[in-house]
This record gives C-alpha cells, sequence and structure tokens, in this order.
C-alpha cells in the first residue's frame, strides 16, 4: 500500500492541525494505520494507531486526550486530530501501514508515507 500523508503546517501553541494519510494499492481496509513522529535529533515515536475496522484506537501518553486517531475505509484515508498542540509536538509526521493488528514499534510497519511537517510555536 502507498501513502501520502498531508496537512501539516505552522501552528502556534494551544491550535490544532489535522493531518491526512491517503492509501493507495492494495486493500486499505485490511491494514493497521499507525501516526509516528520524529523530531530532530530523535528517534521515531509512536502517536497513534487504529486498527482495520477502525475500532480501538491506542495512543501514547503524550498523544491521550490531546490527538484523536478515526479512519475513512470508503476514503481510503486515516485522520490524526490534533488539538492543544504543544511545542515539544514538533516533529515530521509519519502515517504507517501494515498487515493485521496495529503495534506500537516502527520497525513492524511495512508501508510509510513521505513524512509532514508540524511546526508548533511558542
Amino acid at each position: 500500500v502507498q501513502l501520502q500523508a498531508s496537512g501539516g503546517g505552522l501552528v502556534q501553541a494551544g491550535g490544532s492541525l489535522r493531518l491526512s494519510c491517503a492509501a493507495s494499492g492494495r486493500t486499505f481496509s485490511s491494514y493497521a494505520l499507525g501516526w509516528f513522529r520524529q523530531a530532530p535529533g530523535k528517534e521515531r515515536e509512536f502517536v497513534a494507531a487504529i486498527n482495520w475496522r477502525g475500532n480501538s484506537p491506542y495512543y501514547a501518553e503524550s498523544a491521550k486526550g490531546r490527538f484523536t486517531i478515526s479512519r475513512d475505509s470508503a476514503k481510503n484515508t486515516v485522520y490524526l486530530q490534533m488539538n492543544s498542540l504543544k511545542p515539544e509536538d514538533t516533529a515530521v509526521y509519519f502515517c504507517a501501514a501494515r498487515s493485521g493488528f496495529y503495534t506500537t514499534y516502527p520497525r513492524s510497519y511495512d508501508s510509510w508515507g513521505q513524512g509532514t511537517l508540524v511546526t508548533v510555536s511558542s
């Protein structure tokens, strides 16, 4: 499956952004989708994931209560709604897909989008 992430940008602290990840190729509905992020000089870290049914989302502690992951299988798109953004949320955000259930480990994902930059100013 091929993934194309979009929606990043510059926002002030406390603001919101919605990231989108459009998928094409193989059957999207059988894949789990995850969002990861990577700040300069840091390792890629898990943000949120959702299974192929679109239920049971799972979030990193840093994202709980502020971010919401959702998917629209009819549109082959997964979203990450980010509210109450903080400067420490600044990173390149990647969407990723894997067959089966989601995990929090980047290396377990088979397909990756190109990343979209989110910058949160203080």
